[in-house]
């Protein structure tokens, strides 16, 4: 999915909202809407530009990992239907 802003811009764009600038200026300037602001504040909210690269990779890791897991958990249904059935 490609997004608009990265995440270094959001985390930009969080301290600006949380220095004084109010957030429908801040939404108006940067074409975003308010909600969209609230759902970066809960995932990014006190975060440094490092912590969110670092975020990104451990996300990415996990989505690894559960496909991993989906692959054996098929595996392993897929012979214990062979090995149940009779010969």
């Amino acid at each position: 999915m490609k997004r608009r802003f990265s995440e270094e811009q959001i985390i930009r764009f969080l301290r600006d909202g949380e220095a004084g600038l109010g957030v429908q200026e801040l939404c108006r300037q940067h074409g975003f809407s308010k909600s969209t602001y609230y759902k970066w504040k809960a995932k990014y909210g006190g975060m440094e530009v490092s912590d969110a690269k670092r975020l990104k990779v451990l996300e990415g890791e996990n989505n690894k990992l559960k496909r991993l897991l989906a692959e054996a958990l098929l595996d392993n249904a897929a012979l214990k239907d062979v090995v149940s059935r009779k010969w």
